[in-house]
């Protein structure tokens, strides 16, 4: 599925409909350039599991962990992953295979430590059509 989006807002509302729509257990890849709204999806993303305190992009932190919402969120960005090997010293385990939702920026970094089944959300900018327009395609790969 390939939906467009012409303002923040709207990437915002996606995130939003699919958070609404998450189910525990869920790996969600989210990759694009940097710049191009990943945070702002996840942002949404968070707010449809209602989750209301502020989200933020785990670079140097490698995952965040959010609980209060209705089912945890696990936000995760691998960009500074020097090595795969960190994801077992991280234990990624306890967070793909557990009751939550999680969220992996930059997961094309750490595609032998994901599971058979997952959902990718690619982000990209096209200037041509807009400084804000976004192209996202939401793919279930198995």
């Amino acid at each position: 599925m390939v939906i467009e989006t012409f303002d923040p807002k709207e990437t915002y509302d996606l995130g939003v409909k699919m958070g609404c729509e998450a189910k525990p257990g869920q790996i969600i890849c989210l990759n694009g350039d940097l710049g191009v709204g990943k945070t702002v999806f996840t942002q949404g993303f968070a707010a449809g599991l209602g989750i209301t305190e502020p989200v933020s992009s785990p670079t140097f932190t490698i995952v965040q962990q959010y609980e209060e919402g209705r089912l945890p969120l696990y936000h995760f960005d691998v960009y500074r992953i020097g090595d795969p090997s960190e994801m077992d010293e991280i234990g990624y385990e306890d967070y793909f295979y557990g009751q939550g939702v999680t969220l992996i920026e930059w997961s094309e970094l750490i595609q032998e430590f994901l599971p058979g089944h997952f959902t990718e959300v690619t982000i990209e900018k096209d200037l041509e059509k807009g400084f804000d327009y976004r192209r996202i395609c939401v793919e279930e790969r198995a």
